[in-house]
């Protein structure tokens, strides 16, 4: 039960608002609504808002004496303990109260907040197992509810967390600057610039993945980077920080050309991590989650940022989902062209491998989010990419353009909103009558598992809901975006610049992490020509600009596997780093930047 405090303070909320911040006339009418479903949205809404309130502190009935404006993952303390603050979840979390609060939905929210970006920036000032603020702590995964620092072992570091964190304030502060909140809005931007400031050395960089468990490249933490730093830099031009808006659109370039290095053509879906071993297909809810989080209701269907409705993001959808209609025994019988009960990933083993509600509720949220763009332009375009997906509803489709007024664009319109409202269906068989949202439930029998009252799980439900109501967020500013063929990475050794997509050479960027003596200095070498091949006479000098971090720009053949080493040379002796080698893949494109420490 939410607290008497908790109730005062919000009870004048109201879930679903005609105002948002964007809302395109829908014929929702003409939908073909299930009344089931509406009826369990109705029901729903309001038990998933206090289910979400409830988990924040310091009024939240299941805070677990969390401080205030933290977010807790869960109440659930043991199998699993969830009683901690990440900040991936809260960002998440904060972004659709944001979003609430800035579109007029409800005015009740403000405080709570101001709570929650004062509680963001103490933390980033608390020195961690990543580092201090200066030194890689803003890639900690998570915090105890006290603020302090979680000391035990665990997946380091998380980079998607501080480019959330930017985008959720990011939505606030603009409010703010065009309500006369210019004094509030300056306070935030300390916070945030330290997260872009993050986010655009070490967009790069290899990371865990949201499930915590690959460390690699991941599709979902380059997307959202490449948001934060376009919605940063133009805040930053807007607050007059050239030089930040400069170097934020600089590596925002870089970051979308990468973000196309995940899309295998061969397969026709998203690889949502890359360079890693991990023995998987690639496919993973991770990418659906993707494309409704960086959402843009004016960006259309385009490609390059993996829009909702892009025939890329619908051949992925159409992969994922159909990678779980045979492992879950739940999805047993149900017709192909019907919406099923997704999990994470297929070769998921955490309890046991189950469906996951937030990522059910993504499947159905990403169609939403493409029901509202077509309506919005009124057509459907299909291409050889995503003619598997489209035939699932149109067995004739072809590609082609079809108008809203003609049959085929009904007959798929139908489809997909029966698809989107099945997702939604099978959530409401599987979630108990008192509409409590844990994170999973059983591939067998359907009963909730894991950690209960998971607040990601409500912010999923919610966010659907709106989506479903036509109720989408603000812009930022994604349209007409495209690799442009070319970056410039700007490092301790100078800038460099290099093509992009033309299968020659990838600029990238060696930092490594080192103490020296006076007069000793790091070297590079590794197993291409580039890298001196193995002869530690003629290995690369690094930087010493950014001590003790040292630097080196090497421009190396695109998609390619190497290894390499760091050495250290002093007074004619050669030290090496200790085994194993270290090994990378190139992009096909773009730049890279790969952060180590000495061995």
């Amino acid at each position: 039960m939410v607290s008497k405090a908790l109730i005062r303070l919000f009870g004048a909320i109201v879930l679903f608002s005609t105002a948002s911040a964007l809302k395109v006339p829908a014929p929702v009418d003409k939908r073909q609504l299930s009344s089931t479903v509406s009826s369990w949205v109705t029901t729903e809404s309001p038990i998933a808002k206090a289910g979400l309130l409830a988990n924040i502190g310091p009024d939240g009935a299941k805070d677990g004496g969390a401080k205030s404006g933290v977010v807790i993952a869960s109440p659930s303390t043991s199998n699993p303990d969830y009683l901690y603050a990440w900040t991936r979840d809260s960002s998440l979390v904060y972004k659709w109260i944001i979003d609430q609060f800035v579109s007029g939905a409800d005015s009740n929210l403000r405080t709570g907040i101001q709570n929650w970006i004062a509680s963001q920036g103490r933390i980033q000032q608390v020195s961690n197992p990543s580092g201090t603020v200066s030194s890689g702590g803003l890639g900690e995964p998570k915090f105890n509810v006290d603020e302090t620092a979680f000391t035990g072992a665990w997946g380091r570091p998380q980079r998607d967390g501080p480019a959330l964190r930017a985008i959720s304030m990011i939505g606030y502060v603009n409010w703010l600057l065009n309500n006369s909140g210019s004094t509030e809005a300056a306070t935030a931007w300390t916070y945030i610039k330290l997260d872009l400031d993050y986010v655009a050395s070490n967009w790069g960089s290899t990371t865990f993945d949201l499930w915590e468990e690959v460390q690699g490249n991941s599709f979902f933490t380059t997307a959202v980077q490449h948001r934060a730093l376009r919605e940063g830099a133009r805040l930053a031009t807007t607050l007059g920080d050239t030089t930040r808006a400069s170097t934020y659109s600089t590596q925002a370039a870089s970051a979308l050309c990468y973000l196309q290095n995940y899309w295998s053509s061969s397969n026709n879906y998203i690889i949502s991590n890359l360079n890693s071993n991990n023995g998987r297909s690639g496919l993973d809810a991770n990418s659906i989650l993707t494309s409704i989080h960086t959402f843009d209701p004016n960006a259309g269907c385009e490609s390059a940022t993996f829009q909702p409705c892009s025939d890329k993001a619908l051949a992925n959808h159409k992969a994922v989902v159909d990678s779980f209609r045979s492992i879950y025994s739940i999805n047993s019988g149900i017709a192909s062209n019907r919406g099923v009960a997704v999990g994470r990933y297929k070769e998921d083993s955490y309890y046991g491998g189950n469906p996951w509600y937030l990522c059910t509720f993504a499947a159905a949220e990403q169609l939403y989010d493409a029901l509202y763009t077509w309506n919005k332009i009124g057509s459907i375009t299909v291409t050889s990419t995503s003619l598997s997906f489209f035939q699932q509803f149109l067995s004739s489709a072809t590609a082609q353009t079809y108008s809203s007024s003609s049959s085929g664009y009904a007959t798929i319109v139908a489809g997909v909103q029966q698809m989107a409202d099945d997702f939604v269906l099978i959530n409401k068989q599987y979630t108990p009558s008192s509409g409590a949202l844990s994170e999973q439930y059983t591939k067998s029998g359907g009963s909730p598992t894991s950690a209960a009252d998971l607040t990601w799980s409500y912010a999923s439900a919610l966010s659907a809901f709106n989506r479903r109501a036509g109720e989408v967020p603000g812009t930022w500013n994604a349209t007409g975006l495209t690799c442009s063929g070319s970056t410039t990475t700007t490092t301790a050794t100078g800038t460099t610049t290099t093509s992009t997509g033309t299968g020659s050479t990838v600029a990238v960027t060696f930092n490594v992490y080192a103490t020296t003596v006076w007069g000793e200095n790091i070297y590079l070498t590794g197993s291409l020509s580039q890298l001196a091949s193995w002869d530690p006479n003629n290995a690369l000098a690094l930087s010493t600009d950014g001590y003790p971090t040292w630097s080196v720009t090497v421009n190396l053949p695109s998609s390619t596997t190497f290894q390499y080493k760091y050495i250290r040379k002093y007074n004619g002796a050669i030290t090496w780093e200790s085994d194993p080698n270290m090994s990378f893949t190139t992009p096909s494109g773009g730049s890279y930047i790969l952060n180590d420490t000495w061995r």
